[in-house]
């Protein structure tokens, strides 16, 4: 034990009493320590009673917490441990001079001038900082900020506005590396004067993007701040809130990157323009600036790309629709975009256009920039001019540029305002060849049988599109998109609305080899082992018209009005049981809409999907016609799905484009990503039953056949004789057909398709008259030099006989073994109609379930009769039902209105 801490004897005398411990406070520090260690400690004055035990550190926080370093001890004389000693281990110091704040328990050390951790607190208080640190702290934080600010402010050159917006060529190549179009001109500006832009025109903006823009100092702190933050933690890229910060972003900066740099950049930038430059200039410099779609830049160009007029000739409702665009011209320009965004259709962007032309003439009357009595002039949308296409575009190269402009702004990051800045050179997957075969094949047809002068009624308005993938890695080889890319507004082997009809039909037999049909016993929930997978020539299925369609567990199936359901076939041809590969061979509706219907429409959905549609193509309603094709899938997806099966079940995803290139290298550049989307037992049978479609004197495709090759395809008409389809393939080619009427001009606010009874001169088009005849001449052309490559053979599928649609198998079911314990209590009723063989004509389940004698009618179907169209060939609803519109169809596209109903396939030159 050290000395000072040693207790001693009560008999020794007082060392000094009060005189001595002051006399040792006003001592100094050095001195007292050599004292406290070199003087023995003294026993309290004798006439204060007995020493007092010594409590060690925690009595003397216990003292300084109660205040005892403040106050004097009882006695006036030196507490504790005595002498000097007594504020440094004991409780309170007495008066203690200098060692008052070490005698009341505080820390050792001087205080300093950032307190931190705190001097004189303990636990966690001691790592709380005061009020006066966070004070200073963001004070020195906020002027070391604005200094910075200051310094980037002075130091911040504005570019010159001349160099940021030159326009280039953009220069597309064929597959084999030859030029095939320089799109120079594509970018149209023209600059005009503040004077030369209506007032009404900068109100539009200034309702619509920045409400403050005549009073601002150029940025948005807040909308800079989040969208600074929102960057920097990885979220989703926001532009400038300010016309300002769009005309700096525009005019000012080469690099269009949503960095968080280029975002500082630009926030100092519009600060330095806010200041530098008036309101009007801004204002001018950015409509003359900003993209307005079609590769229109500044408001002249806009002008007369929309209503071929000059700026200043614009009256309030056309300034209203031009500040609409500037929100994004894909999505708000009336003529749509498709090619982009399947969401971008004309109809879509109509509609989207009208809501944001609205809108911003309410906000101009809200804003006080245009009287009430003036907007009430304007109650419907300004008529808008339909595109044109640039001259050097003509024929099917313009359909060409479409297609790979699309391609590669919907893979890469690259917008479609920055293209049209230029400077690309995009390599495309297009082989000149082919698609001047394509297109010679479509006009034999034009010219030999289509002539509008002669028939008007029927043969005005007819529509080819086509579309030809290398199954082996996806490659777009050539398209036909109509007439002439100048003339015709839309790319007919994009997305039309146009109806597939029984080309649908495989991805229902391959849904059926991969899911199988459903156990009606079992309910809505069930997995692969409770499914029986179909094989197509061992299942049975009926072919009788006027079918009364069921649900997968037996009941009738009936649409939203309560009624029934009855599948027509084309020309009311009626079968009996027939398998699922003469079915379709002769391009029978009622097998494979009762098939659909055992296997589940979101199994075929998905199954669509799995080879290659894409699901915004595919209607959303469940109903019995999506068998049929009642969607309308592009010609290239189409072709590409196909594909999958001319590939043994390898999908690839179609292209058009193979790399991009600018003076930077690299822009873009095509990875192949193959996917098994089927086993090679699924398609190779797929494959196998399409080759009969084709090559059996029966089948709706045989004027496909090419002699020699191995050719599979599908014919396909729809409801209404309103489109006809062939789609085939050959190992190294998939080629997709289509035939159509309607009336494209953009001033025809009441499209629709038009029925093809007569065109040609031909009683009714089908599948299997000019598009299979476009297709054989084509892929004659196509395939001439190639190697002669053949199908694989059909392997073994893990299927099981499946009777459906009605018709009962030749062989019974087994009875079960009869139970060895008989009933405890017998029958007391016999019953009093004996049972009776079912007859083969009633309908039963799947699964060979008792026959419901009783729920079936005959060939009549009960009280329905004739179909939608009046007519009794078409493959659709019989009677009057109608099944729920789906969601996504073109209510154009069916002669009821674009309800889901049947196609028109039959086997005598149909399907």
């Amino acid at each position: 034990m050290s000395e000072h801490r040693r207790k001693m004897p009560q008999s020794q005398p007082p060392s000094g009493g009060r005189a001595a411990a002051r006399r040792a406070a006003q001592q100094p520090m050095g001195r007292r320590s050599a004292e406290a260690r070199d003087v023995s400690t003294g026993s309290p004055s004798s006439g204060y009673g007995e020493e007092r035990p010594y409590g060690g550190r925690a009595e003397a926080r216990r003292a300084a917490q109660r205040g005892g370093g403040r106050r004097r001890a009882p006695d006036g004389g030196a507490g504790g441990h005595g002498g000097p000693g007594g504020g440094r281990r004991g409780g309170g110091g007495g008066q203690g001079g200098p060692e008052r704040g070490r005698a009341g328990g505080r820390p050792p050390g001087r205080k300093r001038l950032i307190d931190y951790p705190r001097y004189d607190k303990y636990g966690w208080r001691r790592w709380m900082p005061s009020w006066k640190l966070v004070t200073g702290l963001f004070l020195a934080f906020f002027g070391g900020l604005m200094g910075a600010a200051t310094l980037a402010y002075a130091w911040v050159d504005v570019p010159n506005e001349d160099l940021a917006a030159k326009a280039q060529n953009n220069v597309y190549y064929w597959a084999d590396g030859t030029q095939m179009a320089a799109t120079g001109g594509e970018v149209n500006r023209q600059i005009v004067g503040i004077d030369k832009i209506p007032r009404h025109m900068q109100d539009a903006v200034v309702s619509a993007e920045n409400k403050t823009f005549w009073d601002d100092s150029g940025v948005d702190p807040m909308g800079i701040g989040r969208a600074v933050w929102n960057m920097a933690k990885g979220g989703e890229t926001q532009g400038g809130s300010t016309i300002t910060q769009q005309y700096v972003k525009n005019n000012r900066l080469a690099d269009q990157s949503q960095t968080l740099t280029r975002k500082v950049k630009e926030l100092f930038i519009s600060i330095r323009v806010g200041s530098d430059l008036e309101k009007r200039e801004i204002m001018a410099g950015y409509l003359n600036t900003a993209y307005y779609g079609r590769g229109a830049y500044g408001i002249q160009a806009a002008a007369r790309t929309y209503f071929g007029k000059d700026s200043d000739q614009l009256n309030v409702s056309e300034s209203a629709f031009l500040a609409s665009l500037l929100k994004g011209a894909t999505y708000y320009d009336p003529a749509g975009s498709p090619e982009i965004d399947p969401k971008a259709t004309a109809e879509a962007n109509t509609e989207r256009a009208t809501l944001r032309w609205k809108w911003i003439l309410d906000e101009m009357v809200k804003d006080g920039h245009l009287p009430p009595a003036e907007r009430a002039k304007y109650p419907t949308f300004p008529k808008v001019q339909p595109p044109k296409k640039n001259a050097q575009l003509t024929g099917q190269i313009g359909y060409l540029v479409s297609t790979a402009k699309a391609n590669f702004i919907n893979n890469s990051d690259i917008s479609e305002q920055d293209l049209a800045q230029g400077g690309y050179r995009i390599y495309t997957t297009f082989d000149k060849k082919k698609v001047t075969a394509l297109e010679n094949s479509v006009k034999k047809i034009y010219t030999e049988f289509i002539d509008p002068k002669k028939r008007p009624k029927t043969d005005t308005h007819v529509q080819f599109g086509g579309a030809s993938v290398d199954p082996k890695t996806g490659a777009i080889v050539a398209i036909y998109g109509g007439t002439d890319a100048t003339k015709h507004f839309t790319n007919n082997a994009d997305q039309t609305g146009a109806q597939v009809g029984s080309t649908f039909k495989p991805f229902v037999l391959a849904a059926a080899m991969e899911y199988g049909v459903r156990n009606p016993r079992l309910g809505k929930v069930q997995d692969s082992t409770t499914r029986r997978i179909v094989d197509p020539d061992k299942s049975r299925y009926s072919g009788k018209n006027k079918l009364k369609i069921k649900n997968y567990d037996g009941t009738i199936w009936r649409d939203e009005k309560g009624e029934e359901w009855e599948q027509v076939n084309d020309d009311d041809a009626s079968y009996g049981p027939m398998s699922l590969r003469e079915a379709m061979i002769r391009s029978a509706n009622s097998p494979y809409v009762q098939l659909g219907m055992d296997i589940g429409i979101d199994k075929v959905r998905e199954t669509a999907v799995k080879a290659g549609l894409r699901e915004s193509s595919l209607v959303k309603a469940n109903v019995p016609s999506f068998s049929l094709g009642i969607s309308d899938p592009s010609a290239i997806r189409m072709a590409g799905a196909y594909a999958t099966f001319a590939n043994n079940g390898e999908r690839n995803e179609p292209y058009s484009v193979k790399k991009v290139e600018s003076k930077k290298g690299l822009e873009y550049e095509h990875k192949a990503k193959g996917e098994r989307a089927f086993s090679t037992a699924i398609a190779s049978n797929v494959t196998d039953v399409l080759r009969d479609v084709v090559e059996n004197p029966k089948g709706t495709g045989r004027k496909a056949a090419i002699p020699g090759r191995d050719v599979a395809g599908k014919t396909g008409t729809t409801d209404g004789n309103n489109s006809a389809w062939f789609v085939g393939y050959t190992p190294q080619l998939s080629t997709a057909i289509d035939m159509y009427r309607f009336d494209d001009n953009a001033n025809n606010t009441k499209r629709k398709f038009e029925s093809m009874f007569g065109t040609g001169a031909q009683p009714k088009i089908h599948g299997s008259s000019f598009p299979s005849r476009i297709w054989n001449d084509y892929m004659t052309d196509a395939l001439e030099g190639t190697k002669v490559e053949s199908f694989p053979e059909p392997e073994e599928l893990d299927a099981e006989e499946v009777w459906g649609g009605g018709i009962t198998s030749p062989t019974p079911t087994p009875s079960p073994t009869p139970s060895q314990t008989p009933s405890a209590t017998p029958s007391q009723t016999p019953s009093s109609t004996p049972s009776k063989t079912p007859d083969p004509s009633k309908t039963c389940d799947v699964w060979n379930w008792p026959c419901d004698n009783n729920s079936n009618g005959g060939q009549d179907g009960g009280a329905n009769s004739g179909n939608d169209n009046g007519g009794t060939s078409d493959g659709g609803v019989t009677g009057t039902p109608t099944a729920p519109t789906p969601t996504g169809t073109d209510d154009s596209s069916s002669s009821s209105g674009g309800k889901p109903n049947g196609g028109t396939t039959g086997w005598l030159d149909g399907g």
